[in-house]
């Protein structure tokens, strides 16, 4: 089922008005890895009528008028990725393409899109209902934030963009909550995951360093961002706020995660695994290539690598989907009429399905200890046996031909899994991987992968080691593809050549891509 994009659409469900409509950067894919669908879906499951405005033209009313005014809330949200990032290479130089747009051609997604979609709104619709931005890039800009890209110390994007209210995280329960507060008249300014701006502090919060502090003193910024980044843990978080000038940002705890059956119900729903027809007809969407039998089996990561946001986004829990979900979801796929047999599965990290700390799923992650780093916790439930039985149950489903694991793996638990990890690796590699497998060592110098919070070379030799053997047993002509990061803070030419030197020596390769750091906002 698509969510409307049309009047007319909105007229065929016999809706007389819309209750919330979602404003996003991406163009509009029917799936849920695109977070205005999955939002939209959600919301309409629990009983509201939604519609979704995708890249609006910003020099004009044509789209942003195009549904009417939403009798709630406006949702905006710049897309799957911050929009600084989308646009830009880490040389910041204008990227020519963009897989969401239609075309590919990158000239629909405005630079700062939350803040740009928020000013459109409030220039057509004057004393609307609340602006409500959220997504990655409200997430993560959500106090005051280092810029890149302007090289400096931005306020909280709520100020800047003049939305009334932030919801940061995955969003599903505060969103729904605040949907319903709103509908029955409630305040909604307690709600977990929730961000808003006040006159006054609140009391029994947690002060962060002020604004003007953080932008002229690096300490305070060291200081506000160590606060905000130990109180993302929905059992041990408390509340924040930062003053900025005359107001205070507010920011309440994190909400909880969602539970094993809520995340099922929301990857059960009815998407469509396709762009909209109106925003089709406007050109190939190649990101769909990817996403459209693409099936995602959790959400979180434990890892905490200095230079990702995964963690503070879906936080630091793993939240897994069950075997029968994920099944009743491949088995949707198969009567698809683009479906060809191949499905992939995903998530920010693949083989971390099912394994984590009971202690911190009971009482929180650890806030001065890292479940990976500088060495594999021993209180870690790592046990790849999970992963394997759903692999080789979806492998025997039928209308399906080939099952890969597309997203990377973390060889550290692999290895770490001594009662799995040759079982593992051949299974992997006899029936999962399609070529090549991805795995992201991202250096190999002891300084930069202590400042990555990344294991060390010698892991990297290890699993070397075993990939060799169980390649060379299994007579395959199959390749590992290595993500390696240059630039890192930390970094000079000495590291790089260091790293050099080992690529050329054990990996015997010469790396035809090499990411540049690229320092996005509230990393670590």
């Amino acid at each position: 089922m698509f969510i409307p994009t049309t009047l007319e659409e909105v007229k065929k469900k016999k809706w007389d008005y819309l209750d919330i409509i979602l404003i996003s950067g991406d163009t509009y894919i029917d799936h849920y890895s695109n977070g205005a669908s999955l939002i939209g879906h959600y919301l309409i499951n629990k009983g509201f009528k939604v519609g979704i405005i995708a890249q609006p033209d910003i020099n004009s009313d044509i789209d942003i008028k195009r549904l009417g005014e939403p009798g709630l809330f406006w949702g905006v949200t710049a897309g799957s990725v911050d929009s600084m990032i989308s646009n830009y290479t880490a040389a910041k130089k204008r990227r020519n393409d963009d897989d969401l747009t239609p075309g590919t051609l990158n000239n629909r997604r405005p630079d700062r899109a939350t803040i740009v979609y928020c000013n459109l709104i409030r220039r057509y619709f004057k004393n609307t209902v609340p602006l409500v931005i959220g997504g990655v890039e409200a997430s993560l800009r959500r106090i005051a934030h280092y810029d890149y890209w302007n090289n400096e110390i931005r306020r909280s994007i709520l100020f800047d963009s003049r939305a009334d209210i932030l919801i940061y995280g995955m969003a599903e329960k505060s969103i729904l909550e605040f949907s319903e507060g709103l509908k029955s008249k409630k305040d909604y300014k307690d709600i977990k995951g929730l961000c808003y701006i006040s006159d006054s502090k609140k009391d029994d919060f947690t002060e962060l360093p002020d604004f003007e502090k953080v932008k002229n003193d690096k300490n305070e910024f060291i200081k506000m961002f160590d606060i905000f980044y130990k109180n993302n843990e929905p059992i041990t978080a408390c509340g924040l706020y930062q003053r900025h000038n005359d107001k205070y940002l507010v920011h309440n705890p994190p909400s909880t995660y969602l539970t094993e059956n809520e995340l099922d119900d929301i990857y059960n729903l009815d998407y469509e695994r396709n762009v909209h027809p109106f925003y089709l007809s406007q050109g190939r969407v190649k990101a769909v290539d990817t996403v459209q039998f693409s099936v995602t089996t959790h959400r979180g990561c434990y890892g905490e690598c200095n230079f990702c946001s995964i963690a503070l986004h879906q936080g630091r829990q793993i939240v897994s989907r069950t075997q029968s979900s994920i099944v009743k979801e491949v088995e949707s796929v198969v009567s698809h009429p683009d479906f060809k047999g191949s499905i992939t599965i995903s998530a920010p990290t693949a083989n971390m399905y099912k394994n984590d700390c009971e202690i911190k799923i009971k009482k929180g992650a650890c806030r001065n200890k890292r479940c990976l780093y500088p060495e594999i916790c021993r209180k870690l439930n790592i046990d790849h046996d999970f992963h394997l039985n759903l692999l080789k149950k979806l492998k025997t489903l039928k209308g399906i031909k080939n099952v890969f694991v597309t997203s990377g793996l973390r060889y550290d638990l692999i290895l770490h899994d001594e009662k799995n990890r040759e079982k593992y690796m051949q299974d992997i590699l006899n029936y999962h991987t399609s070529g090549q497998l991805k795995i992201a060592p991202e250096h190999v110098d002891k300084n930069i992968l202590d400042l990555m919070g990344k294991s060390d070379a010698d892991t990297l030799r290890d699993f070397l080691k075993l990939f060799k053997k169980i390649n060379n047993n299994q007579k395959k002509k199959k390749y590992l593809t290595y993500y390696f990061i240059a630039a890192h803070p930390g970094c000079n030419i000495r590291e790089m050549q260091n790293l050099k030197n080992f690529i050329v020596k054990n990996l015997k390769i010469i790396p035809e891509q090499v990411q540049i750091f690229t320092p996005g906002p509230s990393t670590y």
